[in-house]
């Protein structure tokens, strides 16, 4: 396969994984970072080196592991009980099925704060409690942002 082909294919990969970021059928990550992969066996390696390939798996990997937790630890931060931490997750697993993309946001907040309410917490520390889903959340999307904006820098970057 050219080049080119290669370069059109790893570009609609990283396009289509950038969108996968906030829409939640699609694994954003992992189809970026399997556009780098073809694009550098493609081309022998000689564009992009194998480490560098293995690194943005790496990374790839924690990014997943931060998708699901960055907001149960955004409401252990915020002082969240166990209830909390376990409503938000269920929140998010949840909220994806019931309420599609709306739910990856507003799942964990809804969750977080059913919570910490049943945990005989006061409003005003739920409510804080659900903020800490929602701060998680944003730190978590940032990073998968950053991470697939850094391999299509490389994938660039490889094209001179």
């Amino acid at each position: 396969m050219g080049t080119v082909a290669l370069a059109i294919i790893c570009s609609i990969l990283m396009l289509i994984g950038l969108l996968g970021v906030v829409l939640p059928l699609l694994p954003g990550i992992p189809l970026a970072w399997l556009g780098l992969f073809i694009y550098a066996i493609g081309t022998g390696f000689d564009r992009i080196s194998i480490a560098t390939v293995v690194i943005f798996f790496v990374l790839t990997a924690l990014a997943l592991t931060l998708d699901l937790a960055a907001p149960m630890l955004g409401a252990r931060k915020y002082k969240a009980s166990k209830w909390g931490v376990l409503g938000a997750f269920l929140g998010f697993t949840v909220g994806i099925f019931v309420l599609g993309p709306w739910g990856i946001i507003l799942g964990p907040l809804a969750g977080a704060l059913l919570g910490e309410l049943l945990a005989g917490k006061r409003v005003t520390q739920a409510l804080r409690s659900a903020l800490g889903t929602f701060v998680g959340f944003v730190a978590g999307t940032l990073f998968k942002i950053i991470l697939i904006l850094v391999m299509a820098g490389f994938f660039i970057a490889s094209l001179f």
